[in-house]
């Protein structure tokens, strides 16, 4: 039996990143976003027309859970963080540390195993 390799243990941990990244993903929009865009559209607030399948929003919407500070001029932030309950600011912090994990990640790997040209 092989010894797995410093490269080897990466990819294993690369890996099971990208797979928490897609479940929180998953969770975040299925749950939080379904919900602060069905409680926007009893207001009459349409969701943004430049978020056609692109998923954008996804991003947006944490953004703006994880920091309240933050004013985007893009959605409604006012009516986000007034339909944000408890248990999507917890699956926004959720998807923003998965999300800088899995980058920080990637980009670490690119730069220690990337080409040498």
């Amino acid at each position: 039996m092989s010894e797995l390799s410093i490269e080897d243990w990466m990819a294993i941990l690369f890996f099971i990143v990208l797979c928490t990244w897609g479940i929180a993903t998953f969770l975040f929009r299925r749950i939080s976003i379904n919900h602060i865009e069905r409680e926007m559209a009893k207001e009459g607030i349409d969701p943004p027309v430049w978020d056609k399948g692109i998923g954008s929003i996804i991003v947006t919407y944490s953004l703006i859970m994880v920091f309240p500070k933050l004013n985007p001029i893009i959605v409604d932030f006012a009516a986000v963080r007034r339909y944000t309950r408890k248990k999507d600011k917890k699956l926004a912090w959720f998807y923003f540390i998965v999300t800088v994990v899995t980058f920080v990640l990637m980009f670490t790997i690119a730069y220690l195993y990337g080409s040498e040209s």
